[in-house]
């Protein structure tokens, strides 16, 4: 490539670097969009045709559908110049032939000079030196060329070897919302959420997906391929884009394959919003040709026979799940307010139950309902999305976690959580709810623990599952470990309270009240307490750890707890309350909270077999009582 700097507006392409950089910052394009930049870039204000685009960029042996293939790379190309297909400054199309670049072009700056090029033979060499350079050049070449193969073979090799041990591994990227309207992005996270779970269950023995929280930390990223690959750890990756214009959907998608950033598939669909399962459906099934995977009859039948769908329904499935994702108070209400709404326009959607069953079921996490308030809808329905379609993985993962915190039938829970996965083994909530809702509460430690990182193996970019392994540890009584989780968790996720406040809890545990308060107090800053009031309230607890120990700071806590502002998992519960009482001493008032704890049917009560706070209480017949009654005693 030419030795120098090409500038248009207030982009720079690097032929030596090989990269596109604007105000001075490397834009991230992938290497095909890339080449197909500096190929229109270097023919600046010709046409060049998609045949020559497709000789030059891709090779004579082009894939199954090159015009799709060259659309998503202009498409790439747009997004990173910020260029409006409908009004470019930079790349125009010459329908039915071509693309043309018309930016003006800056006189070209030379790049850094070449080094320069050493005599062929230094002074004084002999025949001999010449000849044993010779061998040595020879040596060196076939070399490289041995290195060619191995980096040319390795992909092959290494997805091969893959599939042989197990499983490969896909991100489905986020899918970009071409219709430029912020509003919308709902419609594509929505898509991108459905892919993930349609692929989650098409070959579970070979194909493992990662889960949605993940995938998501991409959105607007402009991360190429081998980048997003190299964090997750994936052998191929999803990329797709959805248009909307009225009751039509155009999404065009394309499998890239990481090791080489092969473009192993592209396809576009242009459907009514009804079919849009079944156009999630083909591109399921043409990713499970291209990856080689083998369909039960069980799952050929199921994509095969996908009904349409109402549109205005999906449309507020898809608001549900956008809002149910935000994990608030207020969001928890929207998402039960969409579902609602899209069971009210298609009573068989089944879809829309599991998505209300799990809303429900977490609501009392979020403090938009109780548990005596919430646990009996979500049962209702979850029971009613498995009526209606018994292979949907989140609709048994709701009802397994109502078994556990609400109906403490373990047996059921197990079962349900046991179904759930064999679904969808791919889906990291359920392997998440699998150890903390049933095996930790059993007391089968090892087996949370694998079941947990079985989960962040799925989602590693997930703060709920990063920080609850660290709380699981805790009950594990491997304290040093959670310490470092919880530690390793707000650090990647530094601006989340709830690490905080558990880390204030495992102080306690090691004896280090100090860093407890400090810990607490950095829970409060971040749930937005007022920092004059929360700094006010670690001065408090810090004097009353100096004049009473490990006693004052508990006092003082109890007090600070039963007040509105505190943060998440404080012990501002009556089950928070216990743990306090059992740590000052105070037995009668543990139990009393414990009691109306059971009575609220408090989600926590599954814990009481696990916590070390309750220690002093175990050989208590009121204790075993109440273990007995949660199912918990063996």
């Amino acid at each position: 490539m030419p030795a120098y700097i090409l500038r248009f507006d207030d982009f720079e392409l690097d032929p030596a670097a090989f990269e596109l950089r604007r105000a001075g910052r490397v834009v991230r394009l992938e290497h095909i969009p890339l080449t197909l930049l500096f190929l229109l870039v270097e023919h600046r204000g010709c046409l060049v045709t998609r045949e020559e685009i497709l000789e030059r960029v891709w090779g004579k042996d082009v894939f199954l559908d090159a015009d799709n293939a060259i659309n998503t790379a202009v498409r790439k190309i747009r997004l990173a110049l910020k260029d409006n297909p409908e009004k470019p400054r930079f790349l125009h199309t010459v329908p039915a032939m071509g693309y043309r670049f018309d930016a003006q072009i800056v006189e070209p700056t030379a790049a850094a000079a070449p080094v320069a090029a050493l005599p062929t033979t230094p002074p004084g060499d002999t025949a001999a030196d010449q000849q044993q350079r010779g061998w040595v050049r020879l040596w060196v070449a076939l070399a490289a060329v041995l290195l060619l193969i191995v980096l040319v073979a390795r992909p092959y090799f290494s997805r091969h070897s893959r599939l042989s041990s197990g499983k490969v591994m896909l991100v489905v990227v986020p899918f970009v919302n071409m219709n430029d309207d912020p509003p919308q992005d709902y419609f594509a996270d929505g898509m991108t959420e459905e892919m993930i779970s349609q692929l989650g269950s098409l070959d579970p023995a070979h194909l493992g997906v990662i889960a949605r929280t993940s995938a998501m930390q991409y959105k607007g990223a402009h991360k190429d391929a081998a980048q997003i690959s190299r964090e997750l750890g994936v052998n191929y990756l999803l990329e797709g884009s959805v248009r909307r214009e009225g009751n039509r959907v155009r999404v065009t998608a394309q499998l890239i394959q990481s090791g080489d950033q092969t473009h192993l598939w592209a396809d576009s669909f242009d459907r009514d919003l009804n079919d849009i399962l079944k156009l999630q459906s083909d591109v399921a099934r043409a990713i499970a040709s291209k990856i080689q995977l083998t369909l039960s009859q069980q799952t050929e039948k199921r994509l095969a026979s996908t009904s349409p769908v109402n549109a205005e329904a999906h449309e507020a499935y898809l608001q549900g799940l956008q809002a149910g994702n935000l994990r608030s108070k207020e969001s928890s209400e929207r998402s039960i307010a969409e579902f609602q709404r899209a069971i009210a326009v298609d009573h068989s959607y089944a879809l829309a139950y599991a998505g209300l069953a799990r809303t429900y079921s977490l609501a009392p996490v979020s403090g938009t309902l109780t548990s005596l308030e919430a646990m009996p809808k979500a049962r209702e329905a979850a029971m009613r999305a498995l009526a209606l379609d018994d292979s949907l993985a989140e609709g048994h993962c709701a009802l397994a976690y109502v078994k556990a915190h609400f109906e403490y039938d373990w047996p059921a829970a197990d079962r349900e959580f046991r179904r759930a996965l064999e679904l969808n083994p791919s889906y990291a909530y359920g392997h998440f709810f699998y150890s903390n809702s049933y095996l930790s509460p059993n007391g089968r430690h090892d087996e949370a623990i694998a079941e947990i990182k079985k989960a962040i193996g799925f989602d590693p970019f997930s703060s709920p599952i990063q920080s609850f392994l660290g709380r699981t540890l805790l009950w594990a009584r491997r304290y040093d470990e959670a310490l470092a989780q919880l530690q390793k968790s707000s650090q990647l996720f530094p601006n989340v309270a709830i690490d905080h406040e558990r880390l204030a809890h495992l102080y306690t545990y090691l004896g280090k009240f100090e860093d407890a308060i400090a810990e607490e107090t950095k829970a409060r800053l971040l749930s937005g307490e007022d920092p004059k009031l929360a700094i006010r309230k670690e001065d408090e607890l810090r004097q009353a750890f100096a004049a009473q120990g490990s006693r004052g700071y508990w006092l003082k806590l109890l007090k600070l707890s039963h007040e509105t502002n505190n943060p998440p998992e404080a012990y501002s519960t009556t089950y928070g309350f216990a743990i306090i009482y059992s740590r000052l001493g105070a037995k009668e008032q543990a139990f009393a909270s414990l009691e109306q704890a059971y009575a609220e049917r408090q989600g926590a009560m599954t814990e009481l077999g696990v916590e070390p706070a309750f220690d002093p209480l175990r050989s208590d017949p009121r204790f075993q009582s109440l273990l007995f009654r949660v199912g918990l005693s063996h």
